[in-house]
């Protein structure tokens, strides 16, 4: 279970991460706006936080591998309507809505349900730290091979490839249980999903944690869109701005594995504040200092390592407080959050870009907005103050 999910979620945001790549292409290309292609993926993020609680039911209602597939076939169809469909329909609706429900159902949400339900609470933040390691090992071979072909072939031909990565995520799913659960789980009584996402904004850990989140998407969504145009501007080649994607994917795969061993250990919230501090200083001082072919390998590996350590901290703390009954469905109302500010830090980035012919605006944006992510966090009350349920509290404790 845990090879094929990492499988999964690996290639799914290989995919994602290596979307800026197409930017400088399709702009010399067919005329597409750093906003017109930062607002597409605005809307593929927003569309993918919109999804994520829609899939996240289906996932809890009938289990991951009818979701997996579906939205794999969503996912390749968006790519493959991207590579000719224009800069309105291509992008819009291609790369932007169904790409978006693609990546709902392909990534966090679903394959890590999955996983923690085949685990015991004692490993299960370490499990899906090491689901989230492995699933972003793709990015590595993903960006440079997507660069290669832009370069070689053109855009159109990579976003096909890319189209039939998507595909063989459909294919590996087949090997992913059905609806699996815990006996923890089953000896829970019935919970309707009404209440227990009343239960859940009702906590205000919960609120405080979901509104840290929407700093982490803010961040890491315009660094994935804009970093290779913004590093172009500063004379760096679009080879070392694959590279630099690629070192971000094999270093969030080790923070991935780090944090999800730390937070087995010590206080998922206050591991989650140090993440979002940290990433606010490594930008701070790389906007501050020369932006040379070092420095951006040397950022992207700081940035990397603290990338997606968020995500098995996160989804532990919403298996903490809330059991695994509708582990989807919480863990896509807490991302939603996270997707709401990758759409701003995709759309406003490249806006700000078109209005100023300066990104600074735009950095000077993410050092607020992770600042105030850490104050949330590290004041966010993890103790479980909803209503209590004695079946829920031996999940939810116990993890």
């Amino acid at each position: 279970m845990i090879i094929v999910a990492a499988a999964v979620l690996s290639i799914c945001m290989g995919l994602r991460q290596s979307f800026g790549l197409f930017l400088q292409p399709m702009r010399a290309d067919i005329g597409v706006s750093a906003s017109a292609f930062g607002f597409a993926l605005a809307v593929q993020n927003l569309v993918w936080g919109l999804a994520q609680p829609i899939v996240g039911m289906a996932g809890d209602r009938y289990g991951p591998r009818p979701v997996l597939i579906g939205c794999a076939a969503t996912y390749a169809l968006g790519l493959v309507l991207m590579s000719w469909g224009g800069p309105i329909l291509g992008l819009n609706l291609g790369a932007g809505v169904l790409v978006g429900v693609g990546i709902a159902g392909c990534g966090f949400g679903v394959v890590l349900g999955a996983v923690s339900r085949s685990v015991p609470p004692e490993r299960r933040v370490q499990a899906v730290g090491i689901v989230s390691a492995a699933g972003s090992m793709a990015t590595l071979v993903i960006a440079p091979l997507g660069q290669s072909i832009i370069e070689r072939a053109g855009w159109q031909a990579a976003a096909l490839v890319f189209a039939a990565l998507a595909l063989a995520i459909g294919a590996i799913s087949i090997f992913i249980g059905g609806r699996t659960a815990l006996l923890e789980d089953a000896a829970r009584r019935p919970f309707s999903t009404k209440a227990s996402i009343s239960r859940a904004m009702r906590h205000p850990g919960f609120l405080a944690m979901t509104l840290a989140f929407f700093a982490c998407g803010f961040q890491l969504q315009f660094i994935t869109v804009h970093l290779p145009t913004y590093l172009g501007i500063c004379g760096i080649s679009s080879d070392v701005s694959a590279l630099a994607l690629g070192v971000i994917g094999i270093a969030n795969a080790i923070g991935s594995y780090v944090a999800g061993r730390l937070g087995a250990r010590h206080s998922p919230k206050q591991l989650l504040a140090l993440i979002y501090l940290l990433r606010t200083l490594a930008i701070i001082g790389f906007v501050a200092a020369p932006v040379t072919a070092f420095s951006t390998l040397a950022f992207a590996a700081v940035m990397g390592f603290l990338w997606l350590g968020v995500v098995p901290l996160v989804s532990g703390l919403v298996s903490k407080l809330f059991g695994l009954q509708y582990f989807n469905t919480l863990f896509g109302i807490a991302f939603l959050s996270h997707q709401l500010g990758g759409f701003a830090g995709a759309w406003l980035g490249g806006l700000s870009y078109d209005l100023t012919n300066s990104y600074m605006t735009a950095w000077a944006s993410m050092v607020v907005v992770g600042l105030a992510a850490f104050l949330l966090q590290w004041s966010m009350d993890d103790r479980d103050r909803s209503p209590a349920d004695p079946a829920n509290d031996l999940v939810g404790r116990a993890a």
